[in-house]
């Protein structure tokens, strides 16, 4: 039996571990969307295995069926598969599928932040400093704000 890919990338770790209990996203979507977006960008393949269940609630201290839910969810999605008692595994030719996906969501999210932005009167260029400052810096989805970015608030509230 040929051996099975294991996820061992630090990047990967480190996306599957920053989710944030504080945020407003629930949990089990967080990591089913942050296994979306390693699909999404490359950094998880077809055939690689992701961490077991158990592995990976210890890791978030959340509830096991909190991360059995998402990868649940995953697999109704089509992205996953699982093997009894071999593990769970990214399914074969879903990238495409999983890039238009992901871009089609942020570009919604996207058009809802600007058109807020333009509700409340945010001058083109302020959007755009925002917009710098936040690619800028090294943060992963669904952390707090950066300090140096949320900065750019006051300024914008004096005129600057």
């Amino acid at each position: 039996m040929p051996r099975q890919k294991q996820v061992s990338s630090p990047k990967i770790l480190k996306l599957l571990t920053s989710i944030d209990i504080h945020s407003s996203v629930a949990v089990y979507v967080q990591i089913e969307n942050h296994v979306q977006f390693a699909i999404s960008a490359g950094a998880l393949k077809p055939g690689d295995r992701l961490h077991s269940v158990h592995e990976l609630s210890e890791r978030l201290d959340v509830n096991p069926n909190t991360v059995a839910k998402s990868y649940r969810d995953l697999e109704v999605l089509g992205l996953l598969y699982s093997r009894r008692g071999m593990g769970i595994y990214i399914n074969k030719g879903i990238e495409a599928k999983c890039r238009e996906t992901c871009r089609r969501r942020i570009i919604g999210r996207l058009n809802e932040v600007l058109a807020e932005a333009k509700a409340s009167n945010f001058k083109n260029k302020d959007v755009l400093a925002v917009v710098e400052k936040c690619l800028s810096v090294n943060c992963t989805p669904y952390e707090k704000t950066p300090a140096a970015v949320m900065r750019m608030a006051k300024l914008f509230s004096r005129g600057e």
